[in-house]
């Protein structure tokens, strides 16, 4: 009976040791060092602007449809960006929604942006990333939207193109993934030199 007493308080010792440990300070450890040495991805990359209002995130996508601004991707969480739902469509490859959807989405993109017919269209313009919160369109995607936001803006094309040309992060680390164009980034500069 006292070996049962002895194990049984060693196993409740144990367990209020893990977690103080696990539950607190292994925690609060992670979040100090974040803080600290990650300060702006710790807590979203917000974008804020002169008047200190959160302009969205550099991490998450947001709609725009408007002409003066450059389209996002589409999006199947929720009912578009919505940071509750996220996920993809999970449709798979021999989907007649998703191809119906594609179709629809290649059509609308080219109208649209005053393409041809039988323009190609970036894969990206037409279809949900896996998250369904991406903020980046790929430079193909951003320079097929370029007349039209030049257009609808008044703006030199070469002005518009320097923009997407800053707003475009590169692969990480040089060498994982593809360049992206951070899409509010970029449509807050647009607004930015329409204000100027």
């Amino acid at each position: 009976m006292k070996n049962l007493i002895a194990e049984f308080r060693a196993a409740i010792l144990v367990t209020l040791v893990l977690a103080v440990v696990c539950c607190g300070l292994y925690p609060l450890a992670v979040y100090g060092l974040a803080q600290g040495l990650f300060r702006d991805r710790a807590n979203g990359q917000l974008i804020v602007d002169a008047k200190g209002v959160i302009q969205g995130s550099r991490l998450i996508g947001q709609q725009f449809t408007a002409e003066k601004y450059f389209h996002s991707r589409p999006s199947a969480a929720g009912n578009g960006y919505d940071g509750l739902s996220s996920g993809g469509s999970n449709l798979g490859p021999t989907s007649k929604k998703l191809a119906d959807s594609i179709t629809q989405n290649i059509s609308d993109f080219r109208s649209q942006n005053g393409l041809a017919t039988n323009a190609p269209v970036p894969a990206d313009a037409v279809t949900s990333s896996g998250s369904g919160l991406d903020p980046h369109i790929s430079p193909s995607n951003a320079e097929a939207q370029l007349n039209r936001v030049a257009k609808a803006r008044g703006l030199a094309p070469d002005k518009v193109r320097e923009l997407i040309r800053q707003n475009t992060d590169g692969p990480d680390w040089g060498i994982l993934g593809e360049a992206g164009v951070n899409v509010l980034t970029l449509n807050l500069a647009l607004d930015q030199l329409a204000a100027k």
